[in-house]
């Protein structure tokens, strides 16, 4: 029996020290006003702007879920950094916080330096999109937990806002306007309803083509989630805006309730924007009905903006964005008409 030791049970360090190298000058590219130290230290350092009378720190962690199935099987990874990024930024953005790092946990079967350094490559970008910094992170070699070739994607990120300025719905009124900013696909969510649909049972691969799409169904599952913090900081620097969801998991129904105060309910008219080609091709492989596509799918919404009339077209201007609801009374619940 051979010498045991930690490489030959499965846990490379040299390759983790070899992924510390490379992501310093990542890292680097991403770092804004408040970044102190280097990477590589036990715990990342950012000094809060003293400016902010009463500042808030806000949090959020979220990762992309089975959309790094897709990645598998295109044996593309430089993507799915920008989901990442994305999932947790935006959720930051939506109380009015400017995002200021990230961090992020990669847990592997093996520590492929190269395949990270695209992982973090894509991070990275996420990261320079959001205005923010990558500051730290963590890669994990478990030959024993993943299959061969395989990898889960967490992150983690902090903002900062003054506690005058919160954005959490609670000046939502009868009347109000909602706001829709349109997604780029999917985004990092109901892949797992997505795969079962167009591989399991219409039979598809991830180089399929099919009409309505101008590319793969791999290349339309794969697109990058829209990273809107630098919207949204700018559009409530100019304008009121009285609250903000992320449309992630449990779609519309699920994430508009949230910011709704009691006895108001928000009523979405379908017509009024876009629906990207790939959510008609999974609804139509998978015989699926409405109310399912939009509690799984962001159905063409990457976030959702409430501002009082006056406000509204100045809202929509900023932002980039469509009217296509309204606040009226309810039970803190979404209609779609």
């Amino acid at each position: 029996m051979g010498k045991i030791t930690y490489k030959a049970s499965g846990v490379d360090i040299e390759a983790g020290y070899e992924v510390v190298r490379r992501v310093k000058k990542l890292a680097k590219s991403t770092f804004v006003k408040g970044v102190l130290g280097e990477i590589g230290l036990f715990g990342g350092c950012f000094e809060i702007d003293k400016k902010i009378k009463n500042p808030v720190l806000v949090s959020g962690t979220d990762g992309v879920g089975t959309k790094v199935k897709i990645a598998f099987e295109m044996n593309r990874h430089d993507t799915v950094g920008i989901d990442l990024v994305a999932m947790n930024a935006d959720d930051v953005a939506c109380l009015g916080a400017k995002p200021l790092f990230f961090l992020d946990y990669i847990a592997c079967h093996k520590v492929d330096p190269d395949l990270i350094e695209k992982l973090l490559e894509g991070m990275a970008e996420g990261c320079r999109q959001a205005g923010c910094a990558l500051i730290g992170g963590e890669t994990a070699e478990m030959s024993d937990l993943y299959a061969e070739g395989e990898y889960d994607l967490a992150g983690f990120a902090v903002g900062l806002v003054d506690r005058k300025k919160i954005i959490n719905g609670s000046s939502i009124k009868i009347g109000d306007k909602i706001i829709g900013l349109p997604s780029s696909g999917l985004h990092s969510n109901g892949y797992t309803l997505a795969r079962n649909v167009l591989f399991n049972s219409a039979g598809l691969k991830v180089d399929s083509k099919v009409e309505g799409l101008s590319g793969t169904i791999g290349e339309a599952l794969l697109e990058p989630t829209i990273i809107y913090s630098k919207t949204i900081l700018k559009t409530i620097g100019k304008a009121e805006v009285k609250g903000i969801a992320h449309i992630t998991g449990g779609g519309l129904p699920e994430n508009v309730a949230r910011i709704l105060p009691k006895g108001s309910k928000a009523v979405f008219k379908a017509s009024s924007w876009d629906v990207p080609a790939i959510f008609r091709v999974i609804k139509k492989y998978g015989k699926i009905d409405d109310a399912e596509m939009y509690k799984a799918f962001n159905m063409g919404l990457g976030m959702v903006l409430v501002a009082d009339q006056r406000s509204a077209a100045k809202v929509e201007k900023l932002a980039g964005g469509t009217v296509i609801g309204e606040i009226m009374p309810g039970k803190q619940e979404v209609e779609i008409i």
